[in-house]
């Protein structure tokens, strides 16, 4: 059963796979007809190098650092090309004046280095806490056996004994 599937799948893969090239060579930027046009459509020649510099364009702002008025700037000059009665709309004004929106992440990433070395504090803090409340532990009951063995000799283990008998040691 599971046989036939997978040959099923891979049947389904080439003929997707032909279809696509099909309709590529018939269709898509390597077509004759669309070489012809391009050939000999002024028009047509101008937006395909224009896409092409858009592109390029846009490669270059994704390498390069920029500023938050990137969006703002981007926007004037795409809203410059259009038709003057669409550059006078509301949506027009709008996009003229739109910064990007950074994500949260974005936005408080610059307090990421304070928030590790606070709670790197915290978790020094608690560790000492414990290993000194550990350390006074021990502190103390080696001191009890200290005093314990000083009544012992000086007055007796029977006097320490009374002393010291409900600590159980």
């Amino acid at each position: 059963m599971k046989m036939a599937t997978i040959k099923a799948d891979n049947k389904c893969r080439r003929i997707r796979a032909s279809l696509y090239k099909t309709v590529s060579k018939r269709l898509g930027p390597e077509a004759n007809w669309l070489q012809n046009h391009i050939a000999a459509c002024p028009r047509c020649r101008r937006r395909l190098v224009s896409r092409g510099k858009v592109d390029l364009a846009l490669s270059f702002v994704k390498s390069q650092p920029h500023s938050l008025d990137l969006l703002m700037r981007a926007n004037k000059q795409a809203i410059s090309v259009l038709k003057h009665s669409l550059r006078q709309e509301l949506e027009a004004d709008k996009l003229r004046a739109k910064l990007p929106e950074p994500k949260l992440v974005d936005k408080y990433s610059r307090y990421g280095h304070s928030a590790a070395n606070f709670a790197a504090c915290i978790a020094i803090m608690f560790l000492m806490k414990a290993g000194l409340f550990s350390s006074m532990d021990q502190l103390e009951s080696k001191g009890q056996k200290v005093i314990r063995q000083y009544y012992a000799k000086q007055a007796g283990q029977d006097l320490a004994d009374d002393v010291f008998a409900d600590d159980g040691a």
